[in-house]
């Protein structure tokens, strides 16, 4: 195999795990210094190659969120290897289809695992297999699926220095976790949010990352409340109704603030949350292929967002464009998604001109004409998502306007229809309602929007 597919497994060593021996970098069920977490990874480094693992190969991962994963991701990055990572909850249908796409020539996968399904991590013992793959025809130290939210997932693929770049801007954010304090990590360390702005971050910057012993509200304000040192809770919008869901939350002077990437918190939802925890509610908005884009730590500016140090945000045409000096698609050669240095968001926004604040509207496909009238299905989401009878929608456009969603208990959908007859002009209410008990989700948590999975999911309620 050429030399040089993958960036020198030193960074692994000089970014991620300096530090004094005994610093306690991860808490879950038991504390790991890095001390034992250089022991574990070159465990992990010892068993990948005895599966046939080399400098400039590929391994495969599916772990559930645990210590195991942590050190063989790790190990496989110290390696020299390009590391794909799989989500756990994916199917055995998906995982397959992946590794015949994706083609590693080892699989980590569980063994046994033990620890409730509301476990956020998890005591794993975990099996390296080779796997008729091949090495890495890529530079790329990190592949990974799209969330897939609104048609089929892509290949992502981030090199290293691409991976140190992230953690360069991370730093360089005005609000961000300093040396010394807490990250309490609810956001899946498989996907972008806590890989790098939890993991990652943490071990290169000497934050404690925490992992809360479950995932319920109680929980999570117990990992807040267990060490002195400010702690940031980091998550995405699910988490919000965790933390509400608890009554006579207790005063937690380390709470510094909670930060959410993913889909916008409603205007509702933030106010209430600051309002009960009295901590900023702060924003991210990324991608799997960037990493972090823009922020407002501080709930400052919502709904706009302060770019990224380094990160040039333009819009051109109505679509946010980010600066790439690469397209991060692996065997993919699409102009309509990167080009001549500019990543094609597919998201719709503005850039204000004096302040440079960034403000994403929503998906650009979600800008439609009925008529002859322009309707702007971010703004139907959102007033029907504001109805106190609807917990969660989505809508889209296939023929005509169409909803999906959950209601609260006891709502009707005439009682939305009425509602929204006296909200949104006759053009812009959805012809079709559709009430489902759960929207169909990712892996990550994201709501799906591709049509074919939601006209699925209605026609399974009306079999």
């Amino acid at each position: 195999m050429p030399t040089g597919l993958v960036t020198s497994p030193d960074w692994v060593d000089e970014v991620l795990l300096s530090g004094a021996e005994d610093e306690v970098c991860l808490c879950s069920d038991r504390l790991v210094d890095r001390r034992t977490l250089r022991r574990l990874v070159s465990e992990r480094q010892s068993a990948l190659a005895a599966a046939g693992l080399r400098a400039g190969g590929s391994v495969a991962l599916r772990l559930p969120p645990s210590i195991a994963y942590v050190a063989n991701l790790l190990a496989g990055w110290r390696t020299g290897a390009q590391v794909i990572l799989l989500d756990h909850r994916m199917t055995r249908f998906e995982v397959d289809a992946a590794l015949h796409r994706l083609a590693p020539q080892v699989v980590v996968a569980a063994q046994h695992t033990r620890g409730g399904t509301l476990r956020a991590f998890v005591d794993v013992e975990e099996i390296a297999k080779p796997w008729p793959g091949r090495p890495a025809a890529t530079p790329h130290a990190l592949v990974q699926l799209s969330s897939g939210s609104t048609g089929p997932s892509k290949v992502i693929g981030r090199t290293a220095t691409d991976l140190i770049a992230e953690l360069g801007r991370y730093s360089r954010i005005d609000g961000v976790p300093l040396p010394g304090e807490r990250i309490v990590v609810l956001a899946s360390m498989v996907h972008v949010l806590g890989l790098v702005g939890a993991l990652l971050y943490g071990l290169h910057a000497g934050v404690r990352i925490r992992v809360p012993d479950r995932v319920t509200g109680d929980s999570v304000l117990d990992a807040v409340a267990a060490e002195p040192t400010p702690a940031t809770v980091l998550g995405v919008p699910f988490h919000i109704g965790l933390l509400a869901s608890v009554t006579n939350p207790p005063a937690l002077p380390q709470l510094k603030r909670l930060t959410t990437g993913g889909e916008l918190v409603p205007a509702a939802t933030a106010a209430a949350f600051t309002d009960r925890y009295r901590v900023p509610l702060g924003n991210m908005w990324g991608m799997t292929e960037v990493g972090v884009i823009a922020t407002d730590l501080f709930g400052e500016h919502r709904p706009a967002l302060t770019p990224a140090p380094g990160l040039d945000v333009v819009e051109h045409g109505g679509e946010l464009l980010i600066s790439r000096p690469e397209s991060p698609y692996v065997g993919l050669s699409d102009p309509t998604r990167w080009t001549g240095g500019w990543l094609h968001t597919r998201d719709a926004g503005t850039v204000d001109r004096e302040s440079g604040l960034v403000t994403v509207l929503g998906r650009l496909d979600s800008q439609i004409s009925i008529g002859g009238l322009k309707v702007d299905l971010t703004e139907v989401e959102a007033t029907v998502r504001a109805l106190p009878a609807v917990t969660e929608v989505v809508v889209v456009h296939d023929d005509v306007i169409t909803a999906y969603v959950q209601l609260a208990r006891n709502a009707t959908a005439a009682a939305v229809e009425a509602e929204l007859a006296e909200r949104l002009a006759a053009h812009k209410r959805p012809r079709r309602l559709h009430v489902l008990a759960d929207l169909p989700r990712t892996t990550t948590g994201k709501l799906v929007r591709s049509g074919t999975v939601l006209r699925q999911a209605a026609r399974e309620v009306t079999a």
